[in-house]
């Protein structure tokens, strides 16, 4: 079977949830026997997103392979559980860095490097090759921004030029819109989606598919008028509502018919989707009968998406041990001191301590990982988190007051997290940093390697920063348990507080590879520590009569 490409364009607004969309759509098609594979083309001219701010940007997602990419592919990965690589995020900046390598390499013999079309070119390049690397059936991509941006024009153009060199038989163009409702005539418009599909039309794309983002049901009548004015099929209007759990999103979308659409316009003989494992976990997540209440302690709390695969991580956790896993969101920065810390921490059931870059808020970070080793509380700190949980138990138990890592304190006596030798020296930022997927050997009798199961592992980093050696035989004389290290055991990969039902340190990112309906098992035991530690610590006067 030719492959087949679906293109995920937005109207009107952004933030309209084409990501979901394009998710949802990926998990639908793959309960149907087909192999598929995600993309997101975005149209900031950065090269990636691994040195934006995440108040503006959210989270850099990794891939196995160690690119770093945006947010939205999370999504992918989270939906339709598939691996994604190099290929799977492009930007503006990538592709005119390769074009402009390219023609200083003379790869052009001395052409006029021109939009057209070897920008187009380049951006297609892509888009097969995502194909070809992944061998699947369904390649599903996603383009950034808005309809109508001028950034967004040559992935527009390049698209198009897809659905010329493959057919109509092979291409499904998807557009999202937004329906908004003006309340006071009590009525939906469609006017918006109209001028946006028109806007679409005129760089010589015409949708197959029209999605309509709305609060509720917009009527048969917006319906027919879309699809009227639209020139798409009556059965080719669907309708995205909002729902009460994202991943609700795939039953709503197969309801609303949009895979049998798909399927229809791609010509795909499959069987009917086989949504019965999600339908699954959508029953335990409306069926959690506990509440749990995590700290996330971080310097980007202002920007929840920051910190989003974290936060979807402990839902999963939350839905594989039947409770409703709430956040409280702390920053940093205001954790001054123990007294403040018992302020913050009065409420919740344990303390999770993300990555991170730079020195704000660290202080605060340490004074969080102190309280929960002094007070016994569920503790889990991933990639920096753990570095500072390295930190507190240094100052604390150690005895080190100055303890710190090279990169807050390059001259500090007591710099526990450091640069390796080999990292040393006049080396750029990227050339310093370990991306991707790395082997970890579970220490015996861990915590660790009680959550796994498994004497190896592997799991995704992004960090530059390493716990200093120097100091291992000291730490561990003291107490602390290296639970994890790199296959030759130079690298330590994984900390923790022995006699604790939960108090772990990760180098890694194990966010990066937890499923909704596959929990990572981290996370689960971190939540189930969470759950234990709130039924010990119950007031009595809440106790059952039995008690």
């Amino acid at each position: 079977m030719a492959t087949k490409y679906i293109f995920v364009t937005g109207g009107v607004v952004s933030g309209l949830g084409k990501g979901i969309t394009a998710a949802s759509l990926g998990r639908l098609l793959k309960t149907r026997g087909l192999k598929v594979a995600s993309q997101k083309l975005d149209p900031y001219i950065n090269v990636d997103p691994g040195t934006m701010s995440p108040l503006q940007h959210g989270e850099v997602f990794v891939t196995d392979d160690g690119t770093e990419t945006d947010l939205d592919l999370g999504h992918y990965e989270r939906f339709i559980d598939e691996n994604l690589n190099k290929y799977s995020n492009l930007t503006t900046g990538k592709v005119y860095w390769n074009v402009l390598n390219k023609e200083r390499q003379g790869a052009y013999l001395g052409q006029t490097v021109q939009i057209i079309p070897h920008i187009t070119n380049e951006i297609k390049s892509y888009i097969y090759n995502l194909a070809k690397s992944t061998e699947a059936d369904v390649v599903i991509t996603e383009i950034g921004g808005t309809t109508g941006d001028i950034e967004s024009q040559p992935f527009l153009e390049a698209i198009r030029q897809v659905g010329l060199e493959q057919g109509p038989e092979n291409c499904c163009y998807i557009h999202v819109v937004l329906v908004p409702y003006i309340s006071g005539s009590d009525e939906y418009k469609s006017k918006p989606a109209q001028h946006s599909c028109k806007e679409l039309q005129g760089m010589g794309i015409a949708p197959n598919i029209i999605v309509l983002r709305a609060d509720g049901r917009v009527g048969s009548d917006i319906k027919r008028k879309i699809s009227m004015f639209c020139n798409v099929r009556p059965d080719c209007v669907v309708e995205n509502l909002t729902v009460p759990s994202l991943y609700e999103c795939p039953l709503m979308l197969e309801s609303e018919g949009l895979t049998k659409a798909v399927a229809r316009q791609l010509h795909l003989d499959t069987p009917p989707s086989d949504l019965t494992e999600w339908k699954e976990l959508i029953s335990r997540i409306a069926t959690r009968s506990k509440n749990v209440t995590v700290a996330l302690v971080g310097k980007y709390v202002k920007l929840h998406d920051a910190y989003l695969s974290v936060m979807e991580s402990l839902y999963h956790a939350g839905f594989e041990n039947e409770a409703k896993v709430d956040i409280k969101w702390v920053d940093s920065e205001l954790l001054t001191d123990q007294t403040r810390c018992a302020e913050e921490f009065t409420d919740v059931d344990a303390i999770i301590v993300p990555g991170g870059f730079g020195d704000r808020g660290v202080e605060g970070m340490i004074q969080s990982a102190r309280y929960a080793r002094e007070n016994n509380l569920p503790y889990f700190g991933i990639c920096l988190g753990m570095q500072i949980m390295v930190m507190d138990f240094a100052r604390g138990v150690l005895g080190y007051a100055d303890a710190n890592s090279s990169e807050f304190t390059p001259d500090g006596t007591h710099n526990v997290i450091a640069l390796m030798p080999d990292q040393q020296g006049n080396i750029p930022k990227g050339g310093t940093m370990r991306l991707g997927k790395y082997p970890c050997v579970t220490r015996e009798g861990s915590k660790l390697r009680e959550c796994y199961a498994a004497e190896n592992i592997d799991e995704r980093h992004r960090h530059r920063y390493e716990f200093n050696n120097d100091f291992r035989a000291e730490m561990e004389g003291a107490g602390l348990v290296i639970g994890g290290t790199s296959p030759d055991g130079r690298l330590v990969e994984a900390v923790e507080l022995p006699g604790r039902d939960f108090h772990v340190g990760v180098q890694f990112h194990p966010e990066f590879k937890s499923r909704p309906n596959r929990a990572h098992p981290l996370f689960k035991a971190f939540i189930a520590a969470a759950l234990k530690h709130q039924q010990e610590n119950l007031p009595t006067a809440h106790l059952p009569a039995e008690f």
